[in-house]
């Protein structure tokens, strides 16, 4: 969209949010880069210039705006609609693979070349991997130093930065700020929170967010041990490259807060991710409703409350497992299930708050579970099983870097994997907006009562019109049947 000057301009000077993470506004006669809905007098447009990315602006010479703060937009939502290499590999930096493996490494998950993977990430953003993943490592250390007391050498390493000197030079750069004076004004305005170690932040979102069905389905599927609804905030563990966290995640009307309690705050980036993974927070939900509205049998149930997400998951491996132990069994069984793996194979953590005991195993733990104490149908044990030794030895890999179809084929061709699993895992685990469940109960009636067709060949082919957005048309479908995973709890 940077390219196209005249749309972006009316962006800026109507101060339109949506647009925030779309592109950047660079001012000439400042050298400031800000976000479209900056609450200042904009600039001539003779001063203006777009960038793709952040790291664009700050490759160019320019600082971010101390009023808008750019660096804490929502991420711009063409990297989850997309399943090519750019998006993959945007997907990837967001995760912190770069400072952890290196561009050789993001190169191997991808199947490209160093060379070819910047080549593609500059013609697209204006950047290079390096140049992304420290604007990245700029935020999170802006994160840490105004959200804990940690020492400054502390968080420069925490952030992913090789030396303390270079993360002083890039705050100073970025900010025009020394981290010192950053923290200093942050004490006047952030409160500190009550827990030691806890880091407290706000998770920013295009609006509007329907919270109901996004957060009561975390909390009605809800793994005991491992996930729980607990005073307005879906809490749960987290299992991540440095150590594991805790999580608490609450929606506001402009925001969802989010409280972090990690054992190494190196994950703090990896941690960041994979929430507004899981809450799908950078879709563009107008985007979306205007598209499915578009048909008149949709259209009221958009009307009525618009703004739905996808309700994701933080491990593609863990929510793999789940799909397949609540395979044709209600939400309460599947539930129960997990909770039995969790408690014989997951490892305990310690909850300040109490309520969360375990990290879901990871496939390796599993990989050594007997088949005979599972109280599953023989041909689920085997389906079990299989996923977990594919997982485990690497030949599957469910991940924010996965190929789509090259996933919905690997999983197709396992023992027990039908459309529905193949397909809920695409949605909810890939990321893929336009995986649909044609065959699912819950969609065959929402269908009938609302005058769709109700066989999966012929709902199909109705759904079309809603390319690319058939993920999001199952979360208003699902709406229909009186189900908890469409209610906060009480």
């Amino acid at each position: 969209m940077y390219t196209d000057t005249e749309r972006c301009v009316r962006a800026v000077r109507s101060k339109d949010a949506r647009f925030d993470g779309w592109f950047f506004t660079a001012v000439l006669t400042t050298r400031i880069y800000c976000r479209p809905s900056c609450p200042v007098v904009p600039p001539k447009v003779e001063n203006m210039t777009f960038y793709p990315s952040a790291a664009a602006c700050q490759q160019a010479g320019f600082r971010a705006c101390k009023r808008c703060r750019p660096d804490t937009s929502p991420g711009s939502p063409e990297w989850n609609a997309r399943a090519d290499s750019v998006a993959r590999a945007m997907r990837l930096i967001g995760d912190g693979v770069v400072d952890r493996e290196g561009v050789p490494g993001l190169a191997a998950r991808l199947g490209y070349s160093a060379r070819q993977i910047e080549r593609q990430l500059l013609a697209e953003l204006g950047a290079g991997p390096l140049a992304l993943a420290r604007a990245q490592r700029a935020q999170t250390a802006r994160l840490l130093i105004e959200t804990t007391g940690l020492p400054m050498a502390d968080v420069a390493f925490a952030a992913g930065f090789s030396s303390v000197r270079t993360f002083n030079d890039t705050v100073r750069e970025v900010f025009a700020l020394a981290p010192g004076e950053l923290r200093t004004r942050a004490a006047r305005s952030v409160k500190s929170p009550a827990t030691p170690g806890v880091i407290a932040l706000r998770l920013p979102y295009r609006a509007p967010l329907n919270p109901s069905n996004l957060f009561g389905h975390l909390a009605a599927t809800a793994v005991p041990g491992v996930e729980e609804w607990r005073d307005g905030a879906y809490r749960r563990t987290l299992t991540l490259p440095y150590g594991h966290g805790i999580v608490a995640l609450t929606p506001h009307p402009d925001h969802v807060a989010c409280r972090l309690l990690l054992t190494d705050p190196r994950d703090l980036t990896r941690a960041i991710s994979r929430c507004r993974w899981l809450l799908d927070l950078d879709a563009d939900p107008v985007a979306v409703d205007d598209q499915l509205r578009a048909d008149p049998l949709l259209a009221p149930l958009i009307d009525k409350a618009p703004g739905r997400r996808v309700p994701r998951t933080v491990d593609g491996a863990e929510f793999a497992v789940r799909a397949v132990l609540g395979q044709q069994v209600s939400t309460a069984a599947a539930r129960t299930h997990a909770a039995r793996l969790v408690t014989a194979h997951g490892i305990p953590v310690d909850d300040p708050e109490g309520g969360l005991t375990h990290l879901f195993p990871t496939p390796e733990a599993l990989a050594c579970l007997d088949p005979e104490q599972l109280a599953l149908p023989r041909s689920r044990r085997t389906t079990l099983t299989t996923l977990v030794g594919a997982l485990a030895d690497g030949s599957l890999r469910l991940g924010t870097d996965s190929d789509w179809e090259k996933a919905r084929a690997e999983l197709i061709a396992l023992p027990g994997f039908g459309p529905w699993t193949v397909e809920v895992i695409a949605m909810r685990a890939l990321g893929d907006p336009d995986a649909f469940l044609p065959t699912d109960l819950g969609i065959r009636r929402a269908a009938q009562e609302l005058g769709l067709p109700s066989t999966p060949a012929a709902l199909t082919a109705r759904a079309a019109a809603w390319r690319p957005w058939r993920a999001y048309a199952v979360q208003y479908l699902w709406t229909v049947d009186d189900h908890p995973i469409n209610h906060l709890p009480v």
